[in-house]
Formats: C-alpha cells, sequence, structure tokens
C-alpha cells in the first residue's frame, strides 16, 4: 500500500513540475504583473492553471496519506530508548588452539606462522685456528658492500 502510493506521489510530482514548466511566465514576481483587467486583481485561469490546482491538491493528500501511514506502522519506543537497555554481552569467540590469528590457507589447514623477521648475519669469516682454546672467538670483521653503479651521464 505504502509502494503504491509512494509511486503515485513520485508521478504526481513529475507531472506537476512539469505543467509549471509549460505555463507562460507572467513575469515580474508575486502577482505584479498580471494582465487580469483593470477592474479585477486576478487573471482568468488558464487550462495549465486548473491542471496545476488539481495536481498539487493531489500531491499534498497523498503527502498527508503517507505521513499517517508511516505514523502508524511506527513504533512506540525511542531509539534512545535502545540505548538505556542493558543488553548481555555475547560471549568472545574462543582462540584457536595455540592463539593462530591466520586465516586459514587454500587447502583448509591452519596456515603456518612466518618466520621470524630478524636481519640476517653476514656470513661469518672462517677464522684461524689460536692456540689457546680458552680465548673467546672474536667476532668476524664486517665486509663492506660493494658500492652501487652509477647510472650513464645523459647528453
Amino acid at each position: 500500500m505504502e509502494n503504491v502510493i509512494l509511486t503515485v506521489h513520485l508521478i504526481l510530482a513529475l507531472l506537476l513540475i512539469g505543467v509549471v514548466l509549460l505555463q507562460r511566465s507572467e513575469g515580474g514576481g508575486l502577482g505584479m504583473g498580471s494582465s487580469g483587467g483593470a477592474v479585477s486583481g486576478r487573471a482568468a485561469a488558464t487550462a495549465l492553471g486548473k491542471v496545476t490546482w488539481i495536481l498539487a491538491i493531489c500531491f499534498i493528500v497523498t503527502s498527508i496519506t503517507m505521513t499517517i501511514l508511516a505514523a502508524s506502522s511506527a513504533s512506540t519506543s525511542s531509539v534512545i530508548d535502545q540505548f538505556g537497555a542493558e543488553q548481555p554481552a555475547a560471549p568472545a569467540p574462543a582462540l584457536p588452539a595455540g592463539g593462530d590469528l591466520l586465516p586459514p590457507s587454500n587447502d583448509g589447514s591452519p596456515a603456518a606462522p612466518p618466520a621470524a623477521t630478524e636481519p640476517a648475519a653476514p656470513p661469518a669469516a672462517a677464522t684461524p685456528a689460536t692456540p689457546d682454546a680458552t680465548a673467546p672467538d672474536a667476532p668476524a670483521p664486517a665486509t663492506p658492500a660493494p658500492a652501487p653503479a652509477e647510472p650513464p651521464a645523459s647528453n
């Protein structure tokens, strides 16, 4: 029922817009330039004027009808009332075994955790054997990184 009235309301709105745009402009605004004659302050009603009044009255009737239908189907409680009501909290979902929060892989098995993201250490240089076995191993000297190649000069 509401959809039918809404459809009629929209059609009436479009027709009302079309009829108003088809009417002749009288200029001056607020009835200042009416050509109804010297005796009467009101212009003669044209066919488009009568259609405009009929469409406007039908538009207002459908507006009031939709308002009444919406008010009758509205709930008696307010949205603000919902904030005051205490609702029991939903239990938190249990974590998978091992605390794995990764999505499953394509084959359905749990995804493997990523490898540790520690920086890679440079390869240790071979150290010569020392005569004293109790001396701690000294860290290998770091090898310098090769210098980046320079781009060719542009002409």
